[in-house]
């Protein structure tokens, strides 16, 4: 058998905290490795338990969500680390900035179990989690003030037909729904979505719809 996923939870409320290592550890295929209440002590506690994925929390004192997760998963960090942001969207309005920090996925504080555990696997194996309809919430929402003043989809290396599966995408939809949309075939799509990803040198979905966005290639 393969080691268990291991998993920092990382919130301020300890109700909660408390309540995802519960769902977390009773999971034969993943494993509470430690929890903490802010993201200082989550930067320190994933440095000294080199976690799987860190569950982490947007609003929380000595250093909050965001700023957490740039420093362990943020652009030029030597070793980063999975981030898995679990949010109230309606409290909490810079969760896209914690995607472009480096966090590979969100999920709602109020998602079913399933869904956070199926998070947790899917951000362990490389995969970014993107939940369509909060996506299109989430970041449609700061679509203006993301957007640069400048520059346009002719600047995009990419062919027409990776710009359109790009724009499908950043409005949420999966792999699946992209081949429906375009009337190809699945593994056409992954080849597309890995060509995007390298062109643009990107880690993974979740900074190809942060790209989208910066690059106005979505209304």
């Amino acid at each position: 058998m393969s080691a268990p996923v291991r998993v920092l939870v990382c919130d301020d409320q300890v109700l909660i905290r408390t309540g995802l290592s519960t769902i977390i550890d009773a999971q034969p295929d993943l494993a509470v490795a430690g929890e903490c209440g802010d993201g200082r002590s989550a930067v320190e506690l994933a440095a000294e338990l080199r976690p799987d994925v860190v569950v982490m929390d947007v609003r929380m004192p000595v250093l909050d969500g965001i700023e957490a997760t740039r420093l362990l998963a943020g652009a030029g960090v030597r070793h980063p680390v999975k981030v898995l942001v679990v949010t109230t969207f309606n409290l909490d309005e810079y969760v896209y900035e914690a995607l472009r920090a480096g966090a590979s996925g969100f999920l709602l504080k109020d998602a079913p179990p399933d869904r956070l555990l199926h998070g947790i696997r899917t951000v362990a194996m490389g995969a970014a989690l993107l939940d369509p309809d909060v996506t299109r919430r989430l970041v449609g929402r700061y679509a203006a003030r993301i957007r640069p003043a400048e520059g346009s989809a002719v600047d995009v290396p990419l062919t027409p037909r990776e710009l359109e599966v790009l724009r499908l995408i950043a409005d949420g939809l999966s792999n699946s729904e992209i081949a429906a949309a375009l009337v190809i075939s699945h593994e056409t799509v992954k080849t597309f979505v890995s060509r995007i990803l390298t062109k643009l040198d990107l880690r993974d979905r979740v900074q190809a719809v942060v790209y989208a966005y910066r690059h106005g290639l979505v209304t």
